[in-house]
């Protein structure tokens, strides 16, 4: 089942990103340690399983 906006920041901030800034419907995350940086589409629905994967392959969590 997809994740919704808020889990997969939930789980970015677990893995040590830390929130940036968020600009309109869109929260910008980057992990100091690594210097990856990901942007999240704040909606309220569930995200599609592609934008999750591509989300969470950026963060190098997948």
């Amino acid at each position: 089942m997809p994740l919704t906006p808020k889990e997969i920041i939930k789980e970015l901030k677990q893995n040590g990103f830390i929130i940036i800034n968020q600009n309109g419907s869109h929260v910008k995350l980057k992990n100091p340690e690594s210097g990856k940086q990901v942007i999240v589409p704040y909606h309220s629905k569930a995200m599609k399983k592609g934008l999750e994967q591509a989300i969470l392959k950026q963060a190098g969590l997948k």
